[in-house]
């Protein structure tokens, strides 16, 4: 939701804002920061150096202490700058290769924030045990790596880190020496200068001159001639106390043999990063990570949004890199290619100690596991979350939630839940309902559940300063609410008026704010007007506060602890979505899995639900720029993501209607949302023919849910996302590094190019390899190539262009329902898609879709199999969780498996009705259930998979051959 700079108090809160173009002035670019100038300026120094640049910092060879039984390294570090201060510095290699490298000042005059990686990992890294450092008279390296591959180099002077493949650097830290870390000082007194007095009249000659020389700045070379902004700074009407003083990091990674980089969400810009540095920047402003309520943002801008996730990729076609930067600071990063195969960056942050994981690949999929590792992977969804959500700002009573629930189901479109914004709320005071508009809140949760679905009602962190809101009265007399930098209660404003902002950085708030949410009366105040069909939107999360800089927190607001604000900006609004993620769970006696979406996140935020791309315009550029987003928020591990159907601002005119909700039937999460001044734009509002355009949009996704699910239970365990540009599933072909605007779903074979441009009447896609793809729709062939190509195809609105992969088996449900939950009992249709060799493969997964059962080996994992039998194609399911018992759900490594458990047996009598076959090279002389009766069927000849032309398939019909979904069996095409 958006919100407003602080023009007036009274106006904001008895008027509903309008909706305004985004300020860029509200925010600040580098030059306005302090830290981030003061980093530019040392990165200018050293290029007007060149050659001459060098490090101050050193490594201490005789202070070296190495583990005796871990691959575990510390060091005493040196700055010629200040020979006093010290710092120290630890590298760790774990058992999966990544190497962590940590850097702190020790006994300085305070403490450096250091629990950045504490919060975002989710346990304590398991640390090799058999490699070993070597400490040489220049650097301390280890070699590691099944084949010796690895190794990382530690030079002592100047102080520089390496991780290299097969001798070749891949990642460099502090090659450029760049590194600073601005150590904790005490603040010089001011001088004042007096005058001497006039010589009095006969008191001698001449006076004599004396010329004092100024005392030089030794350490201009590397920091500059002034302390620029090191104890105050001042933006627009706001000053930042900064009573710590300068304590910003400085760092460069470089990337020497790696042309390509992707990640650091969140920004509206292309997935493949342009350049923000060196010689022709794409953009002359670094990206900024520093979440931030950026309403109407850009559409191609590094000006940081809603969320943090500072992991980035660097690839090439020999092999993938990555770092993850355990920071939660402001953080800038400048990016630049000194070759079109080397990249460069440069990391400022305001303040936080040096805590880099280096991971070393060498492919996607193994930066994937080796980043979920750190901060886990994706949460396997509740499955009525994977269909249709229907938001705006706002329905205005609980009649209007019954009426639009009233009408999905006359025009027979499937709709899983409908969400609640905060006028929901007595003077926004969230969990405490209006009852002038909402006087039967269970009754109407009831209404919506009595036909399978579930309500989203939205919790915002700013909490009304009244004596009537319970909520905030508790948290104010236990002392839960964050503090100004005086000490006392900090007081914004926000929609709810004067606000206090809870402070989820206090351990002690954590089972208070949890029991708000029992719906069971108990002895504490609890939402009792909740059910368990009412699940969770936490937005504002940043925190955004209408009047304050940056339309955030002050800096130098104090959390738990006496951290400043500045600290721990980034990570703040992944603990509020943490702890209402475990609320919901735990409301009741048998947890379920809860739905909650959030707009501020961090690293390991994909723990605890969704997120969404926040308040986007109605534009075209927001629609295309909103994919690529969601794919770079998938870089982050980030995989349940999307953007708002439609635009949050504006009113799309039909045929733009039309395209996003394609666009939104294709990202994971898929919600439709509108502004309190837009025009009413629910589905079953529009004309024909756009409306039954729509209605099919939503049947398809319901159809493809199967494919979804399954491909959520894959990312759960791999941390694979669930889409995946051209860089991740074809990581050698180049020709696919840059695109960002078609992907695949996980590994299902399905590859979509949403159409986001305006009048379409065709777009060109691409195919990476030399194979065969077949229209979703028409079965129509297409052909790759093994240097790729780009092949044109007419897109009228109401088509998508959607594929199948040769080689790809793609289970749906095809029978049309009013919302996913009734779907649990329908019969599937197999669509096997043939590869150039005749084989086809894919996966079915399938639990409750609510509960945690599935930990414990209640669920059904299936593969089907397509194979070339002498003559004959052979179709087989078998059972993938009694051969793989240890990979089957995430966090739990079941040591075996029973098919026969109580969730198979729910389901025991569903079936595959149909079996769909493209790309036979001629009609099937018989098709029979092994060891059985022919089955009834139909062909249509057409194009074979292994022909070399394109044109229609060729198409087997299998009429229902009652094989059962649960069960192994197999049917012969002869």
């Amino acid at each position: 939701m958006r919100s407003l700079n602080y023009l007036g108090i009274l106006s904001l809160l008895l008027a509903v804002p309008t909706t305004l173009s985004l300020k860029t002035q509200d925010w600040k670019t580098c030059s306005q920061s302090g830290f981030c100038r003061r980093g530019r300026a040392l990165s200018a120094r050293a290029k007007e150096a060149g050659l001459q640049w060098n490090s101050p910092y050193s490594l201490d060879p005789s202070s070296i202490a190495i583990a005796t039984d871990q691959a575990t390294f510390t060091a005493g570090v040196k700055s010629s700058l200040y020979p006093d201060v010290n710092f120290g510095l630890e590298l760790r290699v774990h058992d999966d290769g990544v190497v962590r490298v940590r850097m702190d000042e020790v006994g300085g005059l305070r403490k450096r924030y250091d629990e950045a990686a504490s919060w975002a990992l989710i346990a304590e890294p398991i640390i090799s045990k058999d490699i070993k450092w070597k400490a040489g008279k220049k650097d301390i390296r280890a070699v590691y790596g099944q084949k010796k591959e690895n190794e990382v180099v530690v030079t002592f002077e100047p102080l520089r880190v390496a991780l290299l493949r097969n001798g070749k650097e891949q990642v460099v830290i502090n090659g450029q020496g760049l590194l600073h870390m601005e150590h904790f000082r005490n603040k010089a007194p001011e001088v004042t200068h007096t005058e001497e007095p006039a010589p009095q009249e006969g008191e001698g000659g001449e006076a004599q001159v004396v010329i004092q020389a100024e005392k030089t700045n030794i350490h201009a070379w590397f920091e500059g001639e002034s302390e620029d902004a090191y104890w105050e700074e001042t933006f627009s009407s706001w000053t930042d106390s900064k009573p710590k003083g300068p304590e910003s990091l400085s760092i460069d990674i470089n990337f020497p043999t790696h042309g390509t980089v992707y990640g650091i969400p969140q920004h509206a810009t292309r997935l493949a990063l342009p350049t923000t540095a060196g010689e022709s920047p794409f953009f002359n402003e670094p990206y900024r990570l520093y979440n931030a309520d950026v309403f109407e943002y850009l559409a191609s801008s590094p000006m940081s949004i809603y969320g943090s996730i500072p992991v980035l990729h660097a690839h090439s076609a020999d092999s993938t890199v990555g770092i993850f930067h355990a920071v939660g600071s402001e953080t800038w990063i400048d990016i630049a290619h000194a070759s079109d195969k080397s990249t460069e960056t440069h990391w400022i942050s305001e303040s936080g100690i040096l805590d880099l994981f280096l991971m070393p690949g060498p492919t996607p999929e193994d930066i994937f596991k080796q980043y979920s590792r750190l901060t886990g992977t994706s949460v396997l969804p509740a499955h009525w979350s994977l269909g249709y959500h229907q938001c705006r700002w706002n329905y205005v009573s609980s009649d209007d939630v019954r009426t639009v629930q009233k009408r999905f189901d006359e025009e027979d479109m499937p709709v899983d839940v409908f969400w609640l914004d905060i006028e929901y709320a007595e003077d926004h005071k969230y969990f405490m309902w209006d009852k002038k508009n909402f006087p039967d809140p269970v009754e109407m949760v009831n209404d919506v559940a009595a036909l399978g679905r579930k309500m989203v009602v939205i919790v915002d962190p700013h909490l009304k300063r009244t004596s009537d809101y319970p909520v905030y009265q508790k948290a104010s007399e236990l002392g839960f609410l964050v503090k100004s930098k005086s000490g006392g209660e900090y007081e914004g404003w926000c929609w709810s008026g004067s606000s206090a902002w809870m402070d989820f950085f206090h351990p002690g708030a954590w089972t208070w704010w949890k029991g708000l949410f029992k719906i069971q009366k108990g002895d504490e105040w609890s939402w009792t007007e909740s059910t368990e069909a009412v699940h969770i939107w936490n937005d504002m999360n940043e925190p955004s506060v209408f009047n304050g800089p940056e339309i955030t927190m002050p800096k130098d607001n104090i959390h738990h602890g006496g951290w400043e604000h500045r600290d721990l900006h980034n990570i703040n609004g992944m603990l509020y979505s943490n702890l209402t993620s475990q609320a919901v769970a735990e409301r009741s006696t048998t947890p379920t899995r809860p739905f909650v979406l959030t707009r501020a996140f961090y690293a390991g935020s994909q723990r605890f639900g969704a997120m969404w791309t926040g308040d986007n315009m109605g534009t075209w550029e927001h629609m295309a720029v909103g994919v690529k987003i969601v794919l770079s928020v998938s870089i982050g591990g980030f995989s349940f993501a999307g953007s708002d159907v439609g635009g949050f601002f504006g009113n799309p005119d039909p045929e733009m209607l039309v395209r996003w909700y394609q666009v939104g039937a294709f990202a994971p999460f898929f919600r439709a949302h509108a502004h309190i001044d837009t025009k009413r734009r629910e589905p079953f509002l529009l004309d024909q023919p756009y409306k039954g355009m729509v209605k099919d949009i939503l049947r398809l996704r319901y159809s493809l849910l199967p494919v979804w699910y399954t491909a959520f239970r894959e990312t759960s365990v791999t941390g694979l996302p669930v889409l995946r540009p051209h860089y991740v599933a074809f990581p050698k072909d180049q020709g696919g590094f840059d695109i960002d605007d078609q992907y695949f779903i996980a590994s299902s074979g399905l590859l979509v190019k949403p159409v986001t441009e305006k009048g379409a009447t065709e777009t060109t896609f691409y195919l990476p390899e030399d194979q065969v793809y077949y229209d979703y729709f028409t079965q129509q062939v297409f052909r790759g190539a093994a240097k790729g190509r780009h092949i044109t195809i007419p897109t009228a609105l109401h088509h998508i262009p959607l594929f199948v992969r040769g080689g790809s088996i793609i289970p749906t449900r095809e029978r049309h329902r009013r919302s996913s939950t009734s779907m649990h009992q329908d019969p599937f249709t197999l669509r096997v898609a043939l590869s150039k060799a005749g084989t086809a493969r894919g996966e079915l997964y399938l639990d409750d879709g609510v509960t945690y059962d599935h930990q414990k080996g209640q669920f059904v994992w299936r593969e089907f199999v397509a194979e070339k039998k002498s003559r004959a194609i052979r179709l087989s399911s078998k059972d993938l969780g009694a051969a793989r018992p240890g990979e089957a759900v995430d966090g739990v490594a079941l040591q075996a498996f029973n098919p026969a458990n109580e969730y198979a047996k729910s389901i025991a009598d569903v079936r595959v009705e149909k079996v769909v076959v493209v790309g036979l090279t001629e009609r099937p002389k018989s098709v029979k259930i092994e060891g059985g009766e022919e089955l009834i069927w139909e062909f249509a000849p057409g194009v074979a998979a292994s022909d070399k032309k394109e044109g229609p398939a060729s198409i087997l019909h299998i009429k229902d051959p009652k094989v059962l979904i649960t069960k192994d069996w197999a049917i012969v095409i002869q």
